[in-house]
């Protein structure tokens, strides 16, 4: 039998794991799929659950932070440095990678024609390092 060291660090990791997933790696894509949603349409839903999607992030990572000042674990061990990571990933997204994004679906949203740009793939990039971090820092957690 497993025993977890931080419940509530435990939870929340997975739990911010699965939104990531569900919404970077399904939803983002599978809604250009859906019969009658062209580009501005699909951006627009984009926007609002990215930006979603980032609130939830940003509290489960306070959950985690707040558990982890409380925890006896020294800060500097390396599972707790992946959680770092992705909290600084998180810090990359919110005030960098989600704002320009957002400029640039509003640009297509009104029709006018974007340069190309790379954004999308440091933000998927992001999302992949995120996720692999947690993913380990979560396994850490059981005994």
């Amino acid at each position: 039998m497993a025993l977890v060291k931080e419940p509530v660090i435990a939870v929340s990791t997975f739990v911010w794991i699965g939104f990531v997933c569900a919404i970077s790696f399904m939803e983002a894509w599978l809604k250009f799929r859906a019969p009658g949603i062209n580009l501005p349409l699909g951006l627009g839903i984009g926007r609002l659950v990215f930006n979603a999607l980032n609130k939830v992030e940003i509290v489960l990572a306070v959950a985690i932070l707040i558990n982890l000042l409380f925890s006896k674990q020294p800060y500097t061990e390396w599972p707790n440095l992946l959680f770092l990571l992705a909290l600084g990933i998180v810090a990359v997204q919110t005030f960098y990678l989600l704002p320009a994004l957002d400029q640039r679906a509003e640009t297509i949203i009104r029709g006018i024609e974007a340069a190309p740009s790379r954004l999308h793939f440091y933000y998927v990039g992001a999302e992949f390092i995120k996720v692999i971090s947690l993913l380990i820092f979560g396994i850490k957690l059981f005994k």
